[in-house]
């Protein structure tokens, strides 16, 4: 049961963790909890959550400086309690990163890669961002989904389906995001969650669910299913995030109805629980 299952889960949480991590799973907690609920939490409550996850003040204050530096976060202080928000650039990639994280996998697909022939004037990171893979020097694909670049020519590729399967495998590195996937699936996908939890354990289980889930799928291209290699684990793996999720949702809001930020408890925002499936936009 869940006292059995959570407490391993959580303890090895600590070795993977360390100084570099520990500011990435705070983005975590801001992007998954903290925004659609004003976007801001004193420290004291921030502490006690990392302190679950094995991450001990001293590198949660070092990790929380450096967000600010980077302009992640910002810092107010109310008396002697500091206080910690998305700043504007935290707003801006949490929101995109949101569109990934719980949108669907699948995209519309009409059957051809595009096909772009960049030069010295392409914003080649930009076609990252939007799905692009680079295939050869100065030559990048991606499905006809894609946007179409505006700086640079594009062109539209047609084959037999096993022909452009074998492109995409090679433009994307789907080996090791099939790996990935099914280590997610094995990690989380039997994991079984009675209905007495404790608030903080299942805020705690919901970001590292979320954590562990956000840093593969952020790196999949999304590619149509007619693209992927047989048995791909993709869509299973977002089924089990999104079952998991939606079980430790009612606990994980309740510790969050303890949290506060400056003005007094934190603020209701849409149910959480109608993520994955669309509903919540």
């Amino acid at each position: 049961m869940i006292r059995e299952k959570v407490t391993p889960v959580l303890a090895w949480l600590p070795a993977r963790l360390g100084p570099p991590r520990t500011g990435s799973v705070v983005l975590t907690v801001f992007g998954d909890a903290l925004a659609a609920r004003g976007g801001e939490i004193a420290l004291p409550s921030l502490l006690q959550l990392m302190a679950r996850l094995g991450s001990n003040d001293g590198v949660v204050r070092t990790a929380l400086s450096r967000l600010t530096a980077e302009g992640w976060l910002d810092r107010t202080r109310a008396g002697r309690t500091s206080f910690y928000r998305l700043a504007p650039r935290g707003i801006v990639e949490s929101a995109a990163a949101t569109v990934r994280i719980y949108g669907p996998l699948d995209r519309s697909w009409g059957g051809a890669l595009r096909v772009v022939l960049a030069d010295g004037d392409t914003d080649r990171a930009a076609l990252e961002v939007s799905g692009y893979a680079l295939i050869a020097p100065g030559v990048l694909i991606a499905p006809d989904c894609a946007p179409a670049p505006a700086d640079a020519l594009a062109l539209v590729a047609t084959a037999p389906p096993d022909t452009l399967q074998a492109v995409s495998g090679k433009a994307w590195p789907l080996t090791g995001l099939s790996a990935a996937y099914a280590e997610f699936l094995e990690r989380y996908g039997e994991m079984d969650v009675p209905s007495d939890i404790a608030p903080e354990d299942a805020m705690a289980l919901r970001t590292l669910l979320i954590h562990d889930y956000r840093r593969i799928v952020l790196r999949d291209p999304r590619l149509p299913a007619a693209l992927l290699p047989p048995g791909w684990p993709g869509h299973a793996a977002r089924a089990s995030c999104a079952s998991l999720y939606g079980v430790l949702i009612p606990g994980s809001e309740k510790w969050l109805d303890t949290v506060r930020n400056a003005s007094g408890p934190l603020p209701r925002g849409p149910d959480a629980s109608l993520r994955f499936n669309g509903a919540d936009r």
